[in-house]
């Protein structure tokens, strides 16, 4: 497959669903188990606005090559907008996912690790009630 030739909502399909699923196996470790507290949480990392926000934390830490992805991910043309999200964080949200899909079909695992765990520690920093609520659930 020449990954570099996909388009950016193509990219963005498939960074969507890597990066859904490497949250998912962080929350789980993170000894959340409880089916309705998996989805309320991970909103927190995988929703629209998160994603919004994590990458504009990240834009000064891309390289060129990323910084172009990102841009094809974002003014990619998008059929589907959903109501209950802003149209700009939506687009820049795609952006994001476009880069993990891109990392992950070219096989930087290491680049794609720390960009995954850049925005889980971003989402943490800025939700300092994030594990209380859920701990004490899980228990």
């Amino acid at each position: 497959m020449r990954y570099e030739l996909l388009n950016g909502s193509n990219l963005a399909y498939l960074g969507d669903a890597y990066y859904e699923l490497q949250i998912r196996n962080y929350l789980l470790s993170k000894n959340i188990t409880k089916t309705k507290d998996l989805r309320e949480v991970s909103i927190e990392f995988v929703s629209a606005k998160s994603q919004a926000f994590i990458m504009n934390q990240l834009l000064s830490n891309l390289n060129e090559e990323e910084m172009k992805i990102y841009l094809r991910g974002r003014n990619a043309v998008h059929m589907i907008h959903r109501k209950n999200v802003d149209p700009k964080e939506y687009l820049i949200a795609s952006g994001f996912e476009a880069l993990i899909g891109y990392l992950y079909l070219k096989k930087d695992e290491k680049r794609l690790d720390e960009i995954i765990k850049s925005a889980i520690d971003i989402v943490e920093a800025n939700n300092d009630h994030l594990w209380e609520k859920y701990r004490s659930r899980s228990n």
